[in-house]
């Protein structure tokens, strides 16, 4: 997902957006911020790093997923920075670079996340209502479809339907067959709507999520919708603040099923890295 909002306007803009929802009698959404107090039903979850691998810090990240034991990652293209593509393809660990597979038109599409299903690739835009379908092995375009969410954000799989992000506190389970709409999924954070869900990732049964504008990670209970879990990576995002200035918040969350290793790293991050928690 991406805001045109100038970066150091961010913070006053989001401030002001829950002042007004406030005034009008709205209920808060929650921020999942750092500082935020935690209820007994939501455990904060330690992790640690196993490994530390470079990334393309041209990478506006908005998709980050394995298949076939390779990481893939999607890049949005931002209008700040005309210099950066929204393409998608396999990341070179030893170099951090993508090995780009698929590419849309920047000057008509923002590029956001992607997921594996069968034998296609399918991926979100950010405000087209379109999402895009490649063979999974060629990555030849096999057509589109459309979604009536008003933006798209992130993609992930249990197997069974493709589950999708808009940036609300709501989640959309598709059938993959006919992108039709199965299943909502409303996420709740201490009883109030969980926003800004953003790439999401299906381990072991829930569902973990980046949380936009934080670098927060929820896992959500799929059967209730229930935030159980908070994993904090700041200290990791202020790694990579401290080596590449330009590094926004953390977003990628890929789980490798077959080795059992779960890969993050955020937009415009000069690291990945392999971290490990209980899962």
């Amino acid at each position: 997902m991406k805001q045109n909002i100038p970066k150091l306007f961010r913070p006053l803009f989001l401030c002001l957006i829950t002042a007004s929802a406030l005034s009008c009698g709205r209920q808060k959404p929650a921020p999942l911020s750092k500082g935020s107090q935690l209820p007994d039903a939501v455990q904060p979850i330690t992790f640690r790093v196993v490994k530390q691998f470079p990334h393309d810090r041209q990478s506006y990240t908005e998709g980050f997923v394995f298949h076939n034991g390779n990481l893939y990652e999607s890049s949005g293209s931002p209008e700040e920075y005309p210099e950066i593509r929204s393409v998608s393809g396999i990341v070179d660990l030893k170099k951090g670079k993508i090995e780009v597979k698929t590419e849309l038109d920047r000057k008509k599409y923002f590029g956001e996340g992607i997921v594996f299903f069968g034998d296609k690739l399918y991926q979100l835009t950010y405000k087209n209502k379109i999402g895009f379908i490649f063979d999974a092995e060629t990555f030849v375009g096999k057509g589109t479809f459309t979604y009536s969410n008003k933006e798209g954000w992130g993609l992930t799989t249990d197997g069974k339907y493709l589950i999708m992000t808009d940036g609300t506190s709501t989640i959309t389970y598709l059938d993959p067959d006919d992108l039709s709409v199965q299943r909502t999924l409303n996420v709740t954070f201490n009883g109030a709507p969980a926003m800004y869900i953003n790439e999401p990732e299906f381990i072991n049964g829930n569902i973990y999520a980046n949380i936009w504008t934080t670098n927060n990670i929820a896992r959500i209970d799929t059967a209730t919708g229930r935030v159980t879990g908070i994993i904090d990576l700041t200290k990791l995002f202020m790694e990579a603040r401290k080596e590449y200035r330009l590094s926004e918040s953390t977003n990628g969350i890929a789980w490798d099923r077959e080795a059992d290793r779960i890969y993050v790293t955020g937009k415009f991050w000069p690291f990945i890295y392999q971290i490990d928690f209980s899962h």
